[in-house]
């Protein structure tokens, strides 16, 4: 009976002025009241609709809401990280290394020959010879770079640093018995915590942020906390970044001519204006990511995609999606399918009847496109003439350091930070991103903007980069499970509306991009569509990563990429040969993409179609940009 009070208090009374003495104070955080939390008798519905596991009678009172409020707390501090996944990853090294006597016996040797090679360098170099250094920093690290690092004593720190680092890379490899993902994660965790003691982010270590406070009196610092100043105010104010007076959207980028021709509460559909007399027959429709906004492929009109597209005679089609708000949390995964890429084919076909379509789709956008065309070529519609996927995934198993985010406990502790905000926000997405590129892209920043006193220059892709979007939570959930975790889609269980589709059905001919240096969508990745596929596939791997190489103009200084055929009934070739055989060629992707759409396409031209088709209901609603850009 004391149960049954209890629980009609809590259920059917969670108003009361307190329970159990604990007052019903306005939510914290947008989290709902102590009441209404514990009074939940059932746990909350998942993303998909079903219930979280639950060992409990049905008649039993659910504590499950405040374990999600607990994590969901958690979260806001932690940028969606599980705590806990670290703590496992580095719990299975730690029991792992402690029983591998050989690997604790290799690492005590190297680090004595480390420490010999350190002795022998400081030696020679205080008897002012000018020995060779022992450690070079990696390719790609450029904190270094500076002539002045290779003075003492300097050079001696920098030494001092890179042989640690070498260490904790050897010590952090994967050991037998140990599972893969966890080596990633020790590995990365303990890249984390060296960086942060690198001398060249310790200003008393670093010999530019010393020359520069000597040279300016400290004019440097001044101005850095100034640059601080502003960044402190604006995150706890909660604004977004301001934006740029330089680049700003529809006046210096995104400035395509164009119209809005359709219109839902998913997404714009601009049709872009033809730039020449006759144009090719097939028109392209373009399916952005909607974890960031389209006009990444619209920047400034020198290193705009769509205006280079119009110009070789294409009738451009882009989706512009709008951003979610927390009242958008149900949004499914498969809504970015119907209400966006088959209603825009839907326009589409409307305005250039009887034509199939170039299909487009960049990152998460190509990745829809790819479930898209399969179901499509599994139901026997034939309206897409070719697919394009632009540093997108098919097969998620290799997602790059991406994946060191991706567990049961990581999703589960993600998903319930968004189950509390209605979204993923940009600020909580674009944290996980700079974590994988710390050095460049929150240390050096750091260094740049606070310590030397400078502001980053701003470009037309800075610009865009820092006006991210936010994510649905259903939706987010539902890609992160069925995608990253489960990798459905090319292990046969991804079902669209009850069926399962498969990538092998595709029969149009696929031109795929990967970038090289790509820490979204690594190349490798991005090239196992071979694997799944049985269609003509022509894979170009270009220089740069996942924004830089796709926005690769003809002019575009120092490009470069690589570029085969795979046709049907070809056997299958492994990435690393394929390098060794595809053909190089200097300049811009872009061009050899031109050319295999025109290949592809009705030889004839033909002129251009209308903006809209208003006997069809598909009337121009405004210009281009359209009115989704503007969400923030």
């Amino acid at each position: 009976m004391l149960r049954s009070a209890i629980k009609d208090t809590l259920v059917n009374r969670p108003n009361l002025p307190s329970v159990f003495g604990i007052p019903n104070l306005p939510s914290v955080f947008g989290i709902p009241t102590l009441a209404s939390v514990i009074g939940m008798t059932q746990p909350p519905a998942t993303p998909s609709g079903g219930s979280l596991p639950s060992q409990q009678p049905a008649d039993a009172i659910s504590f499950e809401t405040l374990d999600r409020l607990a994590r969901a707390i958690t979260a806001r501090f932690t940028l969606g990280i599980s705590p806990y996944t670290q703590f496992a990853a580095a719990s299975d090294w730690l029991s792992q290394l402690s029983r591998a006597p050989g690997r604790q016996v290799e690492l005590t040797l190297a680090a004595w020959r480390a420490a010999a090679r350190l002795t022998h360098f400081f030696a020679c170099s205080a008897l002012g010879q000018n020995p060779t250094l022992p450690f070079a920093p990696l390719e790609h690290d450029r904190r270094f770079a500076d002539p002045a690092w290779q003075m003492p004593p300097f050079v001696f720190w920098q030494q001092a640093f890179l042989a640690q680092e070498a260490w904790w890379r050897s010590a952090t490899r994967e050991l037998r018995g140990m599972k893969p993902r966890n080596a990633m994660r020790v590995s990365f965790i303990a890249r984390q915590l060296i960086d942060v003691v690198s001398p060249s982010n310790i200003p008393w270590l670093n010999p530019v942020i010393i020359e520069r406070t000597v040279k300016e009196a400290g004019g440097n610092l001044v101005c850095g906390m100034a640059n601080f100043g502003e960044d402190a105010a604006q995150i706890l104010a909660g604004e977004p970044a301001p934006a740029s007076s330089e680049f700003r959207v529809g006046k210096e980028i995104a400035i395509t001519p164009g119209e809005v021709v359709f219109r839902n509460e998913l997404m714009e559909l601009i049709q872009y204006r033809p730039a020449t007399a006759d144009v090719i027959a097939e028109p392209i429709l373009i399916v952005p990511a909607w974890i960031m906004k389209y006009y990444v492929l619209d920047l400034s009109p020198e290193n705009s995609l769509v205006r280079f597209l119009v110009e070789r005679g294409f009738t451009v089609f882009m989706i512009s999606w709008r951003n979610p708000t927390p009242a958008d949390r149900d949004i499914p995964f498969d809504a970015y399918r119907t209400s966006g890429v088959l209603a825009a084919l839907d326009a589409v076909n409307a305005i250039v009847p009887g034509q199939e379509v170039h299909a487009c789709g960049y990152c998460l956008g190509g990745t829809m496109l790819a479930i898209t065309a399969a179901t499509m070529a599994r139901d026997f519609h034939d309206r897409i003439g070719t697919n394009t996927l632009l540093a997108a995934q098919t097969d998620f198993s290799e997602a790059g350091e991406l994946m060191l985010f991706v567990d049961e406990s990581q999703i589960a502790f993600v998903e319930d930070m968004m189950w509390d905000q209605g979204v993923l926000d940009s600020s909580q997405m674009v944290g996980a991103f700079r974590a994988l590129r710390a050095n460049e892209l929150i240390w050096s920043r750091i260094i740049r903007e606070y310590l030397l006193g400078e502001r980053d220059t701003v470009t037309d892709l800075t610009t865009w980069n820092a006006d991210p979007t936010r994510l649905p939570y259903r939706m987010h959930s539902q890609y992160l499970r069925s995608l990253f975790l489960e990798n459905r889609l090319t292990a046969g269980r991804y079902a669209v509306e009850g069926r399962v589709i498969a990538l092998k059905d595709i029969r149009s001919p696929m031109f795929v991009v990967g970038t090289e240096t790509d820490h979204i969508a690594p190349w490798r990745s991005v090239y196992k569509v071979h694997l799944f596929t049985d269609n003509e596939v022509t894979f170009a791997l270009t220089n740069g990563g996942h924004n830089a190489g796709i926005v690769s103009e003809p002019g575009h200084r120092r490009r470069h990429y690589h570029i085969a055929i795979r046709r049907p009934g070809d056997r299958y070739v492994d990435a690393d040969t394929w390098l060794t055989r595809a053909t190089p060629a200097d300049g811009s992707w872009w061009l050899a993409w031109a050319e295999w759409l025109a290949a592809r396409s009705t030889p004839a031209r033909v002129p251009p179609p209308p903006l809209g088709a208003p006997e069809r209901g598909l009337v121009p609603l405004c210009p281009a940009p359209g009115t989704y850009v503007y969400q923030r």
